[in-house]
């Protein structure tokens, strides 16, 4: 089980501006779950441009904005809870607490 919950956690550190960027390797499902996300919530934006383009009705745009919100939180959401289950956990493991302040500072990021 280990070896499944160590599965994608591979990050790696690069410097810019003196700015210290981690990446993470994703699973292929994982990556491919996310960019279709991504890629709808594109449509739905392009979508409202469109309709504000055609001078359609404040409110119907405003419903579109709403979809695209909580599209947008559901994706937060799913990215969050992978987030904990790998790299926050690993770290955890690893002896590296100082990743739960940099969790507790993405949440209250989040709940602006």
């Amino acid at each position: 089980m280990e070896d499944k919950m160590n599965e994608g956690i591979e990050r790696e550190e690069t410097v810019c501006a003196n700015h210290v960027h981690e990446t993470k390797e994703r699973s292929e499902k994982e990556y491919r779950d996310m960019i279709n996300r991504l890629s709808r919530i594109e449509g739905q934006i392009r979508g409202i441009k469109g309709m504000v383009e055609k001078n359609v009705y404040c409110t119907d745009i405003l419903v579109q904005v709403a979809a695209v919100n909580a599209a947008l939180n559901s994706f937060n959401r799913v990215l969050l809870a992978n987030h904990i289950k790998t790299c926050v956990t690993q770290d955890i493991r690893d002896g590296k607490e100082e990743t739960v302040d940099e969790l507790i500072s993405t949440l209250k990021k989040l709940m602006k």
